[in-house]
């Protein structure tokens, strides 16, 4: 069967009700239709306001034994099945609407979502699916997990199972469509070991569990209320809950994944990897070849004169703020003015944070962004208070929004707009931006000090 090329949504509202596998409580869940290009989020229609939460990679908050979703103080658990029966059917845009902080677990597969889907049936769009095409391939390993993905035509997994003791070392190999999802990979149950069980009550993890929903293995016995759906059913659920992480990314990949002992947690950074290179640029696999050179080259974009300007350099900035390395996160201040200042920070490898966020995959902390903006705004109020010696100290942060990652060879420029300054006390509006385009901003508030 051909590939999907336009994205597609379901033509109705359809209902399921279930109990939740973490709270034990009955849960609703209603599929809405939604347009083209809003992709699949999440909708608590049980608090004020009804927030809702994007299926992405950034809102990912927690991955020990599910993948949940987060944004404040709003959490979505175990996403992953929903997630999977979506990406597997060919769902691109959807809300999820549920009165409680998880989906209804069903069976433990994905197979009543499947149902729901078809129930609703699908409805192409006028807009072109846009498939992660795999150029290069990208190799991960977290401790016993490793994951490799390389190029391939069509979206491929071949995954290898087994618990921390070899028990039940399964294998399975297919390409991804949505016939063979359906048939091979959407009924496979969540499954887990019977020494596991008492953590994940003690930890109330699994209130909403039973054998209802779930396969337990006690030694070489296989507990459960009806006979293996599948020879092999404990990899297919793997390979269901990878469909379900890899969805994150926000579009279909085009690649064979290679995955021995996955997790939750390796899925959720092997899409972190794959959305930095998407945020880098990586051609997407519906664009056209290159055209041949019958029109003149478009001539380079505008050389932005802030990126040359020096108002101040570093060693007057550490003369006005009293930051140091490492912990110095302003380089130049290219304008200054008495109420708008622009600062400059080279985004380098060496710097020390990239030991830890994260190794092979290293991205500009977003809380250091925020300093970075705090930092810019003490030089301009001490500028204007320039009569005796003074720290500025950061007071809070409002209206923070980290918009897109930061990458070592970025230039972060820092722009600081002074809102508000009464006596000693400013607050101000921060904006940082790479290219030309915003990754950051906040409203800072600051008070000077004797120093």
């Amino acid at each position: 069967m051909p590939p999907v090329l336009s994205q597609q949504t379901i033509k109705r509202p359809v209902s399921f009700s279930g109990v939740g596998l973490h709270s034990g409580n009955r849960v609703n869940m209603t599929l809405v239709p939604a347009p083209a290009g809003h992709g699949i989020r999440f909708r608590r229609v049980d608090l004020e306001a009804r927030p809702e939460i994007e299926a992405r990679i950034e809102n990912v908050v927690d991955t020990q034994r599910s993948t949940t979703l987060g944004k404040g103080s709003v959490r979505i658990h175990t996403v992953e099945h929903v997630l999977a029966a979506l990406s597997g059917c060919g769902v691109d845009n959807v809300v999820v609407e549920l009165d409680a902080n998880e989906p209804p677990i069903a069976d433990g597969s994905a197979r009543e979502y499947v149902k729901l889907i078809h129930a609703a049936g699908l409805q192409p769009q006028d807009a072109p699916r846009q498939p992660y095409a795999v150029n290069e391939p990208l190799a991960l390993q977290m401790g016993d997990t490793f994951m490799h993905l390389v190029p391939a035509p069509e979206f491929k997994i071949s995954c290898t199972s087994a618990d921390q003791a070899g028990r039940y070392t399964q294998f399975f190999s297919l390409v991804v469509t949505p016939e063979s999802w359906e048939r091979e990979l959407a009924h496979a149950r969540t499954f887990c070991f019977f020494e596991e069980i008492e953590f994940l009550i003690k930890n109330g993890l699994i209130k909403g569990g039973s054998l209802e929903n779930a396969v337990v293995i006690r030694d070489d016995a296989v507990l459960t209320t009806e006979p293996l759906r599948y020879p092999d059913e404990f990899v297919r659920h793997k390979m269901l809950d990878i469909v379900g992480d890899l969805a994150l990314l926000g579009r279909p990949i085009l690649g064979h994944l290679v995955a021995v002992r996955p997790s939750h947690a390796a899925n959720c950074e092997l899409v972190r990897q794959l959305d930095a290179r998407c945020r880098r640029g990586s051609v997407p696999a519906f664009a056209p070849p290159p055209p041949a050179r019958e029109t003149p080259a478009q001539p380079p974009p505008p050389h932005d004169p802030v990126l040359d300007a020096c108002a101040l350099d570093i060693s007057e900035i550490m003369k006005l703020i009293p930051h140091r390395y490492p912990f110095l996160l302003v380089d130049r201040i290219a304008l200054l003015e008495n109420e708008r200042i622009v600062g400059i920070k080279n985004v380098t490898i060496n710097e020390p944070f990239f030991q830890g966020h994260f190794p092979g995959h290293p991205i500009f902390p977003g809380v250091l962004q925020l300093e970075a903006i705090a930092q810019v705004a003490g030089v301009l109020m001490r500028k204007r208070f320039a009569d005796k010696p003074q720290i500025a100290y950061f007071m809070s942060a409002e209206e923070v929004k980290w918009r897109k990652p930061v990458l070592p060879g970025d230039t972060l420029v820092i722009e600081v707009d002074l809102v508000k300054a009464r006596g000693k006390v400013g607050k101000a509006r921060g904006v940082c931006k790479v290219r030309g385009e915003v990754v950051s901003e906040a409203v800072v508030t600051f008070m000077l000090m004797d120093a």
